[in-house]
């Protein structure tokens, strides 16, 4: 038996639900019922699949981490409790956005879909490019068309990675707005990310 085999021997003795757990542990972003389903060979029925996710969260049930569906798939998500202990290890912060950065994303939550014109009217300055580009980066904004009207300004409006980051099934979900601030960062109070350029008054030239 040359060393292929022994490889494929090894693989088989992992059981379907071992290899959803492993799956759904080490990857970062939340995986389709498809997906997941396609991980084995033959591939799961759905039937077969459900029965393992429903394992899988009865195992985990009153742990740290809880198997959770979002919008865009299943993926394990730390329990709020554990978040204060967590914050002790020495590890990588969740970004502190500016409050421009913040301000802007609140209005494209609660407005969507806008264009930078409405979002400078409600504002009252200009918005830095710098601001919609973190806010793309991070993944929680996108373009989804443009408004019929002089220039065909983009539409912006948040996205199914901003709805799973909060865990939230749709938009009727979110919460008032004086909360998305500390839903979004906790340490609000903290110093931001600051932009590299400071946004100016808007003017009535600038009014497009």
């Amino acid at each position: 038996m040359n060393q292929l085999d022994i490889n494929k021997t090894d693989e088989n003795k992992l059981s379907p639900e071992a290899i959803i757990e492993a799956a759904l542990l080490t990857q970062s972003e939340a995986l389709s019922e498809m997906t997941l389903r396609n991980l084995c060979e033959p591939p799961l029925s759905e039937q077969e699949l459900k029965s393992i996710l429903t394992a899988l969260k009865e195992r985990w049930h009153a742990r740290a981490l809880s198997l959770t569906l979002t919008v865009e798939g299943w993926r394990f998500q730390v329990m709020g409790e554990a978040l204060n202990h967590l914050a002790k290890l020495d590890v990588q912060r969740t970004p502190r956005y500016s409050r421009a950065v913040l301000e802007t994303l609140a209005i494209i939550a609660y407005q969507q879909p806008v264009t930078r014109s409405d979002i400078e009217a409600i504002r009252g300055v200009t918005v830095s490019s710098h601001v919609l580009q973190t806010l793309q980066d991070r993944g929680w904004i996108e373009i989804i068309g443009q408004r019929d009207s002089v220039g065909r300004p983009n539409l912006w409006a948040t996205t199914t990675t901003f709805l799973s980051d909060l865990q939230l099934d749709d938009l009727s979900q979110l919460p008032p707005l004086t909360e998305l601030g500390e839903l979004i960062l906790p340490d609000i109070n903290d110093p931001a990310v600051d932009e590299p350029t400071a946004e100016e008054p808007l003017t009535k030239t600038e009014e497009v």
